[in-house]
Formats: C-alpha cells, sequence, structure tokens
C-alpha cells in the first residue's frame, strides 16, 4: 500500500485544488458583465445569430462524429493487434483482415450514401 500513497496524496491534491478553485471563483472574479463577454466568440468574426434556445446542429456533424469513432476505435484494435502478431499466428490474420473488410464494408456504404460530403 506504501507504493499508493504518492499517487493517493497527488489525486487528493488535485481533487482539492479543483474543489478550492470552483468553490472560490464566484467569489473572487469581476462581476462587470457586458453584451461583449456575453456574446459567443466565434474565432475574431461576428457571430452568426442563434436562437434562444441555442439552436440545433445539422445532423451531418453528428454523422461525422460517429464516423470518426467508427474509424477511431478500428485503430484501437489495430495496436494490440500488432503487437500480439507473432503470437496469434494465421488465426490473428484472418480475424484482422475479416475486422478490416468489416469497417471497409461499412466505409464504401457511407461514402456511397455521401455520408462523408458537406454539400
Amino acid at each position: 500500500m506504501e507504493l499508493y500513497a504518492p499517487i493517493l496524496v497527488l489525486a487528493v491534491l488535485a481533487a482539492g485544488f479543483a474543489i478550492f478553485s470552483v468553490t472560490i471563483a464566484p467569489f473572487t472574479g469581476p462581476r462587470r458583465w457586458n453584451r461583449a463577454k456575453l456574446d459567443a466568440y466565434e474565432c475574431g468574426i461576428e457571430p452568426t445569430p442563434q436562437p434562444v434556445g441555442g439552436g440545433r446542429f445539422p445532423l451531418k456533424y453528428m454523422i461525422t462524429a460517429m464516423l470518426f469513432i467508427v474509424f477511431d476505435i478500428e485503430i484501437i484494435f489495430l495496436y494490440p493487434w500488432a503487437v500480439a502478431f507473432d503470437q496469434l499466428g494465421i488465426f490473428g490474420l484472418v480475424e484482422m483482415v475479416l475486422f478490416i473488410v468489416t469497417v471497409l464494408v461499412a466505409y464504401a456504404y457511407v461514402w456511397r450514401r455521401k455520408g462523408l460530403d458537406w454539400d
């Protein structure tokens, strides 16, 4: 247990600092609000008007995020396979080819349905 003591002390210090910072910030910060501070910041250009409730994002953003997650998960599965490639032998090679083919079929489907187009 003594090996974990520095990690636990660091975790307690980090949690204490985070709680302290969030708790004390409203009392110590300035309270001078104006229109410019309340506006959304969009890379230095004039922000586009948004509805009061926040507005809805186009579906293409969510689809792009889901596609990123699918292909990111594929890469995550490729790393352990590459590390243990020698031990898996031909079985590992066949399984990885099937996995990559499955993901490529999904990619071809999305491409054919124009899921990657921004227009």
